[in-house]
């Protein structure tokens, strides 16, 4: 296993760092949202299997051929007292290494969900305290406030899309329309799951500037998901305005108070990330994209490119698991 360990800690190298700072410079990814949001799943995926299993087949290398013969040999020395004499100081630290960032990478992804689940659960209290029921459908409410401002709240049957009375009388009916439709796509396709699993790999290594770049992108990207589904019954006119309205309110200071009923303070509604339209780089990103559209990416092009993922996925996992297929 020891060209296997180094192969996989080149393509963990690799994965990490130039792979991510070309495509988030890539212009085609705005042609097929889509495929690209699942090309930068397999490259986290792929980069992490890589990451840990580099270190776990170099340090089980003098017991198995493969990562499960290498598994069965450690589990007997722990289990069974079996000798550990074969194994030296680095290839122990190498073992202690990978046990110890599958542990804070596990940690890192639970903790997110709990704190996420926690802010979300205080927001939705605060809501049913604040906010009205909107005419323009269920799941929809309405706060009282002077900004632009939509956001959805997902929550399984609890989901409830946001919109403050500023951006209501911002809106024609047909950019309303726009407006909803585009936040029901973020819930239907559950793009707060995306958004949960890039934020804890940022959390897991913020001193990895790739982990900041995938996050934008794929920010960026359900963005555009979301505008295409609007796009399939309302004009490219109307989105676009409604995103510029949108976005006007993005400058609002994020802790800025709700005002309740007849102009008293509503506890300090604070309005979560992504309460406007994004950053500023997002939202001209996508009115760029409506204004010159470009055509979507070619058949064969998207092919190549979800070919590429299944052996990201398909090569660390064969050469875990196959024995001596580089040596």
């Amino acid at each position: 296993m020891f060209w296997t360990s180094y192969f996989l800690a080149v393509l963990a190298i690799v994965l990490a760092w130039p792979v991510p700072i070309l495509l988030s410079r890539a212009h085609w990814p705005a042609r097929d949202p889509f495929t690209a949001m699942l090309l930068w799943q397999v490259i986290g995926l792929a980069g992490g299997l890589s990451m840990i299993g580099a270190m776990l087949v170099y340090g089980l290398e003098p017991v198995g051929d493969n990562l499960i013969a290498g598994l069965q040999a450690l589990a007997g020395m722990v289990l069974y007292n079996a000798p550990t004499t074969s194994l030296g100081f680095w290839h122990l630290f190498a073992l202690s290494a990978a046990a110890l960032l599958t542990a804070h990478l596990v940690f890192t992804l639970l903790l997110t969900y709990f704190k996420i689940e926690r802010q979300r659960r205080r927001h939705r209290e605060l809501l049913t305290l604040l906010a009205s029921p909107s005419a323009d459908g269920t799941g929809t409410v309405v706060i009282n406030h002077d900004s632009p401002v939509a956001y959805c709240l997902p929550g399984g049957a609890r989901s409830v899309t946001v919109l403050s009375d500023g951006l209501m009388a911002a809106l024609e009916p047909a950019e309303l329309r726009a407006v909803l439709i585009h936040e029901n796509a973020h819930l239907n396709q559950r793009h707060h799951l995306l958004l949960w699993a890039f934020a804890a790999w940022r959390q897991a290594l913020p001193w990895l500037p790739t982990t900041r770049l995938a996050q934008e992108a794929v920010n960026s990207l359900i963005e555009m998901l979301a505008d295409d589904v609007a796009l399939r019954t309302e004009s490219k006119a109307t989105l676009i305005k409604a995103i510029a309205i949108v976005a006007s309110g993005s400058a609002v200071p994020q802790a800025a108070p709700v005002l309740g009923p007849a102009g008293l303070p509503g506890a300090g509604l604070q309005l979560p990330d992504g309460a406007g339209s994004g950053s500023a780089s997002t939202t001209a990103s996508r009115v760029s994209r409506l204004l010159s559209p470009r055509p979507p990416l070619p058949a064969a092009l998207r092919a190549t490119v979800v070919g590429v993922c299944v052996l990201l996925l398909a090569m660390p996992t064969a050469l875990l698991i196959v024995p001596g297929l580089l040596g």
